[in-house]
């Protein structure tokens, strides 16, 4: 699904380490280890009526993964916080904001692999865009389609899935394939063969549970995925609204007989699925419970989240 260029996005102010630069004339050196390497990890917040939705544990999963990979100078939740305000603030920005924050190892001293050759600190860059959840465009017709892809996502002895790190390579081959079969996104799969993700979302269905043929909501484990946040905010409203939810590994035998599908992620919120493989999901409309959710989900963010602008 390609997205139209914004027009209030035309004059953006960008944050570089503390520095705010017209998107036209922002850039970063090419000795930083975003470009030598894709070294560096990210989060997409979401900006509602003046907060940001789950700002604390987007801000933690970005240091636990900047630790992970051994970054030497982490910006603390305060710094980062502070950062982000003040693009918010220099782009006059309240709602309907979705907040890139990229943080990189950092300037090299000279080209190569060598995390040694970083000596002057990380790069944080603050990335704000007056941008709607990404499928809302699907959201009224017939759903999302989704495409299987030849891809697999990594187990965590081959790169692990809680780094939330820059490397978007093996996404974005999935997205390649999708968009070649005219699909939305890319279904993938781990190397066993069950469903991890999309390539930018996770998924949830509704479907039968042997042996009783219950029809009961189910997710994947996150053995080959990250553990999402919006997921685990889905997760916790079944427990807090008596849905019963199951984790668990998914074939594609289960998704082809859901009744309902739904991807998550904080670039498009909950957004039901009509299509997986040219094979129609349920009666191909949001389901009843995709629709609760969904609307408990718009509950939260209404009242939910850490102020950050007035």
């Amino acid at each position: 699904m390609l997205q139209i260029f914004n027009e209030k996005n035309k004059d953006l102010l960008i944050n570089i380490n503390g520095e705010l630069i017209h998107r036209d004339k922002a850039g970063i050196s090419p000795f930083d280890s975003l470009v030598q390497g894709g070294d560096g990890v990210w989060e997409g917040l979401r900006l509602y009526n003046g907060r940001i939705f789950k700002l604390d544990e987007h801000i933690e999963r970005l240091r636990r993964s900047a630790k992970a990979l051994a970054f030497t100078s982490i910006p603390s939740r305060d710094e980062l916080v502070e950062q982000i305000k003040k693009t918010l603030t220099a782009n006059e920005m309240r709602d309907g904001v979705h907040i890139r924050l990229t943080l990189s190892r950092g300037v090299k001293i000279t080209s190569g692999m060598d995390p040694r050759l970083n000596q002057s600190g990380p790069t944080l860059i603050v990335l704000a865009e007056h941008k709607a959840p990404v499928y809302d465009d699907a959201q009224g017709s017939s759903g999302l389609t989704l495409a299987t892809s030849s891809i697999r996502r990594f187990p965590p002895d081959c790169l692990d899935p809680n780094i939330h790190h820059n490397n978007l390579i093996q996404s974005i081959l999935a997205k390649i394939e999708a968009n070649a079969h005219g699909a939305d996104d890319a279904l993938m799969l781990d190397q066993r063969g069950f469903v991890a993700e999309t390539n930018a979302t996770h998924v949830f269905i509704v479907a039968p549970i042997e042996p009783l043929g219950t029809q009961v909501l189910q997710t994947p484990t996150t053995r080959a995925c990250p553990e999402g946040i919006t997921r685990q905010t889905i997760l916790d409203l079944c427990a807090a609204n008596n849905i019963p939810c199951v984790v668990r590994d998914i074939s594609l035998t289960h998704m082809y007989n859901a009744q309902e599908c739904f991807t998550t992620g904080t670039m498009g919120e909950l957004s039901w699925v009509g299509t997986i493989d040219g094979r129609p999901i349920g009666d191909q409309r949001m389901g009843p419970v995709t629709a609760r959710l969904r609307e408990l989900f718009r509950e939260l963010t209404s009242r939910d989240g850490v102020r950050v602008v007035d």
